[in-house]
């Protein structure tokens, strides 16, 4: 009998357990809370490993366990950001919202944006950072010109006799305010003076847009 005949196979290796998938996903989780504070805090530039990993209250080795440096750490915060952004934005632009008279319009579609932006205020550090890893401004950009042409093509169809030139700077300019206006809701306390920088932004969103869409809202039907 051959050697190869009386070998034994084998064994498949076994599947990480479940209990230490678990622990690995949490720990994950606790390291990019942290980094987002950092980031918030600091800026993407400025953060550095040990500073995420204290935050954590974790040593460095172990957050290197995970992520090999800020980069990855960084890319992986993005991502999940950017993914709940997009879902803030598709709450946003339903056919049943888009149905709405202005006012009530501007709040279907800026309330997802502003709750999901005061809740993750590592968004805007993270995004608009001058140093942010070249996957996440791309993913960013990307997600920014999907935006920019949606509403492009609300107001083409609101405005019908409207240039694309006049629909783009209309576009550029309402999510002009919209960043000026997020910049602020951020930087007031939470509580009434948020509450009125929220209400503020909505009122100068709405003198801006009213001349230019808001009888259209009303006698055209929505797409």
């Amino acid at each position: 009998m051959s050697e190869t005949a009386g070998a034994v196979p084998e064994e498949a290796p076994e599947p990480r357990p479940r209990r230490r998938q678990a622990r690995g996903e949490r720990r994950i989780a606790q390291l990019l809370q942290a980094a987002a504070q950092v980031f918030c805090a600091n800026g993407y530039t400025a953060t550095s490993t040990n500073a995420i990993a204290r935050e954590a209250h974790v040593s460095p080795g172990t957050l290197y366990q995970y992520f090999p440096n800020k980069e990855a750490i960084a890319i992986e915060l993005g991502e999940r950001l950017l993914a709940e952004m997009r879902a803030a934005h598709g709450q946003a632009f339903t056919p049943a919202n888009l149905a709405l008279p202005l006012p009530e319009l501007l709040d279907a579609v800026l309330d997802p944006m502003i709750e999901f932006n005061c809740q993750n205020p590592a968004f805007l550090a993270l995004m608009h950072g001058s140093e942010v890893p070249g996957r996440i401004a791309e993913e960013h950009d990307a997600l920014h010109a999907s935006l920019l042409a949606r509403v492009g093509e609300l107001l083409a169809h609101y405005l019908p006799d409207g240039t694309p030139a006049e629909h783009a700077r209309i576009a550029d300019m309402t999510f002009a305010i919209v960043k000026a206006g997020l910049a602020l809701i951020l930087a007031a306390p939470e509580g009434p003076e948020r509450d009125a920088m929220i209400a503020e932004t909505k009122t100068v969103l709405h003198r801006y847009l009213d001349p230019l869409v808001g009888a259209a809202l009303t006698t055209i039907p929505s797409p």
